[in-house]
């Protein structure tokens, strides 16, 4: 046992103390679809409780924000204010997921049947958690942004990823759930850069593509974002895909 698991472990048994719950089995999944460490994830999952709120927390923060922020003039404000009441919905890519993963955590700990919170939670961590670092080191760039925000966005994000590798201990990524969250996050990349369908493309707004008169969506930033994101959401199709055929494989070995 290395340095690193051996003092994971000692983490994860000192956390054990105080939130001991029964966890579920580790199966046996290749890296590329389980990459944490076996301590990681326990430690995560006995921190499910205090995870799921941080991260509804963040959700709370993304609306305020993309623009809701109901203790200032106006009310609506930023980019909800720029997009049509009906696209709201495909406006905070970023807090929906991270809504998702905090219900999908709480779900498990209170035994609901919710796969397709479970799935939407993974592709919603994947894509969005990747996605924005990208955005921000490659596109973006630090630009006026307080070096604080700019960071916390970094970062917070990845994080995102990293809890996306927990939900394959408890979720069975059933077909139909794949299913749902492939509609629902093809259907976001559709209308956040190719059809927007009312107003502008509804991604998040990109300070690549500020200008003085406002933004500029043919400018190469939007399709550097647009191909991160279509990429991102294949991504996250096969490792959904992938995880559930291991698994699969696991059942029928035994």
């Amino acid at each position: 046992m290395s340095v690193v698991t051996r003092l994971g472990r000692r983490l994860e048994g000192f956390i054990a103390r105080y939130f001991d719950a029964p966890l579920p089995d580790r199966e046996a999944l290749p890296r590329y679809v389980a990459p944490l460490p076996a301590w990681m994830e326990d430690a995560a999952l006995r921190l499910a409780w205090p995870i799921a709120i941080v991260n509804l927390l963040g959700t709370a923060f993304g609306f305020w924000y993309y623009g809701i922020q109901p203790f200032s003039a106006p009310i609506v404000d930023v980019q909800f204010a720029m997009t049509a009441p009906e696209m709201w919905i495909f406006v905070p890519d970023s807090p929906v997921a991270t809504g998702f993963i905090g219900l999908s955590l709480i779900a498990w700990r209170l035994d609901w049947q919710a796969e397709w919170i479970h799935v939407l939670a993974f592709f919603g961590c994947i894509k969005l958690g990747l996605w924005t670092p990208y955005v921000q080191l490659l596109v973006n760039g630090l630009g006026d942004l307080n070096p604080l925000m700019y960071h916390f966005l970094i970062w917070s994000h990845a994080l995102m990823a990293v809890e996306a590798f927990l939900i394959h201990r408890y979720s069975r990524f059933p077909i139909w759930a794949i299913a749902v969250a492939t509609v629902w996050y093809t259907l976001n990349d559709v209308v956040d850069y190719f059809v927007p369908l009312i107003g502008d493309p509804h991604h998040t707004l990109l300070r690549a593509e500020q200008t003085v008169v406002g933004f500029d969506h043919s400018l190469p930033a939007h399709n550097q974002a647009a191909a991160g994101a279509v990429v991102l959401t294949i991504l996250a199709v096969f490792l959904a895909t992938a995880t559930r055929a291991k698994k699969a494989e696991l059942a029928t070995a035994e």
